[in-house]
């Protein structure tokens, strides 16, 4: 009886060792690559079957009954992390395995520029398969989710801060993106409120935070040149002073539901809540996301009594402080445009 325990318990063991052997070869045998890296994505909520697969694809795992089994014997079933890694193409199972459970997801630098509206910005990020850009859209028209940052809005438009964000495929959603691009808005909008010059702030106290951020997306789409923004700021704010109508087009533009890149006169006279040329004083809400410069910009404008400005064809304007004035620059830029 106690020859046929040893018997058993000799197979047992032989048997154990050539899985352990069979399983150990496997899990250090490298791959047959050359050391270069390589990235491969893991979605959320992905199984070790789906896992093992995005990692064959790769050639950096053999679709192998063993790689189950190692991720058993190492308990990392429910371990192995979701995101974006980048291995060396030579690596072996288990060292594949020990960046899934132990590496940190590659993080991407995304940059946001100044002047997208909030749909431009889902977009831009949807076309990336960063976010969900309907989510995005319906969360930045959220009551609920505006009123929590203390915004009296229909949407966060405007409040999107345009910067570099560093993101993680397949964690960075939508709700968390948002409090982060209106985090740094708010915090930089009492920066810059805070520390502007005293005198030269005078018009801009008078506005509330909302129009601030309505008069900077304006002068945010009138001019790319930072050093034209405080005199177009000039510009709009003298005009509020007196009473006179902005007549932006960009305004208009944004009003436009079917605009096809090309302004009309029909589109000047056609009547929306953003036509500056037909009701007066501001929007009722930011056109777009402006950054810092233009934020500053009502906050520091420059000095002076301008009241016109007419583009000068090279991405510069031309600012009056009269109406004849600016008629003869209309008529002297309009005719170089016709030349050119």
């Amino acid at each position: 009886m106690l020859r046929w325990i040893f018997r058993f318990l000799f197979v047992a063991c032989f048997l154990f060792l050539c899985v352990v052997g069979w399983v150990g070869t496997y899990a250090f045998t490298a791959a047959p690559g050359n050391g270069d890296p390589v990235t491969v994505y893991i979605p959320r909520g992905s199984g070790v079957i789906r896992i093992q697969y995005l990692l064959s694809r790769e050639h950096l795992v053999k679709e192998d009954p063993r790689f189950l089994l190692l991720v058993r014997i190492l308990q990392l079933t429910n371990r192995l992390k979701a995101g974006e890694f980048v291995f060396s193409s030579n690596m072996t199972p288990l060292e594949v395995l020990q960046v899934l459970e132990k590496g940190r997801p590659v993080r991407h630098s995304i940059v946001i520029r100044e002047g997208l509206t909030m749909a431009e910005i889902a977009a831009l990020l949807t076309s990336k398969t960063w976010i969900d850009g309907e989510r995005f859209l319906q969360l930045s028209r959220n009551p609920d989710k505006i009123a929590a940052f203390g915004i009296e809005a229909d949407s966060l438009e405007g409040y999107l801060f345009p910067d570099t964000y560093s993101m993680v495929r397949g964690e960075t959603d939508a709700d968390r993106l948002i409090d982060t691009m209106v985090g740094r808005f708010q915090s930089l909008y009492e920066r810059i409120r805070s520390e502007a010059d005293p005198q030269k702030k005078k018009a801009a106290a008078k506005l509330s935070r909302h129009e601030v951020v309505t008069l900077a997306s304006i002068i945010e789409k009138e001019t790319g040149r930072a050093e034209e923004r405080p005199l177009i700021s000039r510009v709009f704010l003298n005009r509020l002073t007196r009473g006179m109508r902005l007549q932006a087009d960009p305004t208009v533009i944004y009003g436009l539901v079917d605009f096809n890149g090309n302004i009309t006169r029909a589109d000047l006279k056609r009547p929306t809540p953003y036509n500056t040329y037909i009701i007066k004083g501001l929007p009722p809400g930011p056109i777009c996301n402006p950054g810092k410069a233009a934020i500053m910009a009502v906050f520091q404008p420059a000095e002076g009594k301008y009241l016109y400005f007419v583009s000068k064809n090279d991405g510069t304007h031309y600012f009056s402080k009269t109406l004849r004035e600016h008629n003869k620059a209309v008529k002297k830029y309009q005719q170089r445009k016709k030349k050119g």
